[in-house]
């Protein structure tokens, strides 16, 4: 029996970790189509069960059709290739045919090949028929999750495949989601969002429990991913992705990136009042319960941030003595 290290994604929900003779079963049962898609580590995305050498001759030979074969369902948003360059300062670099678009956050582009014509726009571009008081009216929500008013579309005008690169705003990584593996939908932090395939939904999503917008890190605003192209988030320092089947995973309320519908978002107390005043972790953790996946990173900016002001304050004694308690002695005698 191999390892139980695959997971499987039927109907927008995960399951797994399971080995690869329990998936070879399903499909032969017919509990999973060629269609589903499957992931394991080292794998740098979902893929479809009909791509994987692994899987190749399990699924049942399909019975001949009496009519015609059905037309696959059209894909609504761009399909775009990429390359994500770098390790902790990461550049995502998006190759468009010609026609092709790639939205982006204001200010994220770090450079591109000529012919490559950009527009700052009100909105994402998947209601080409909205009027202009209902773009502004999405540009404000925007601005409720700290981002800009406008998206910036990037189209290939030119003859020939061209290239579009944006790099993250701090030291991370950048995390490319397939959303129609994902069952078309996730949840982010409210600054996440870097760029996506044309076609792609760009909106806000607001936390139904009074308790998780007060005290969840996040407000009560999360960004909301809609769509079944690509789409580029970033996070910082390591991002960690955890399968969840039902069980509950406790999480500081900053360390979240996005998470699929499957599931629920809440907050709780953080242990007792001594552990919540003393124990530096904050007053309340994120809770993640269902089934789904679940995307953290082990480096808020905020708390990057911190760390910096909290140096800044010293007046710039920071090199002398770092992490010794000499060093840390001797300051008081300086002026």
């Amino acid at each position: 029996m191999s390892e139980a290290k695959w997971h499987y994604s039927v109907n927008g929900q995960s399951f797994g970790p399971v080995s690869k003779e329990d998936i070879a079963g399903k499909l032969r049962a017919g509990q999973i189509k060629p269609t589903d898609h499957v992931w394991c580590q080292g794998m740098g995305e979902w893929a479809q069960v009909s791509s994987v050498a692994e899987f190749a001759g399990a699924a049942p030979a399909a019975a001949p059709a009496s009519g015609p074969p059905q037309a696959p369902s059209a894909r609504t948003s761009h399909e775009i290739d990429y390359e994500i360059l770098g390790d902790d300062m990461q550049v995502v670099e998006v190759e468009l045919d010609p026609g092709e678009v790639i939205i982006a956050e204001a200010g994220a582009m770090n450079y591109m090949d000529d012919g490559i014509q950009f527009e700052a726009r009100f909105g994402d571009g998947t209601k080409p028929d909205q009027g202009f008081w209902g773009k502004v009216v999405d540009g404000a929500k925007r601005k409720l999750t700290g981002e800009s008013l406008f998206l910036t579309h990037f189209t290939n005008g030119g003859g020939g495949k061209k290239r579009v690169a944006f790099a993250a705003p701090y030291p991370g990584k950048i995390i490319a989601l397939d959303l129609s593996s994902l069952g078309g939908e996730i949840l982010c932090q409210k600054d996440a969002f870097l760029c996506a395939a044309m076609g792609t939904e760009v909106g806000i999503a607001f936390s139904k429990r009074l308790g998780t917008g007060l005290f969840g890190g996040e407000g009560f605003i999360l960004q909301r991913l809609r769509g079944d192209g690509l789409a580029f988030v970033h996070a910082g320092g390591t991002v960690v992705q955890r399968q969840l089947t039902g069980e509950k995973l406790l999480v500081d309320t900053g360390c979240l990136v996005a998470f699929t519908t499957g599931v629920a978002y809440d907050i709780q107390r953080a242990g007792n009042l001594k552990s919540m005043i003393f124990g530096g972790e904050g007053l309340f953790l994120a809770t993640l319960q269902g089934t789904g996946t679940v995307w953290l990173q082990t480096l808020p900016f905020s708390r990057l941030a911190d760390r910096i002001l909290a140096v800044a304050g010293r007046g710039g004694k920071t090199a002398k003595g770092e992490g010794s308690i000499l060093g840390g002695i001797s300051t008081i005698f300086e002026d």
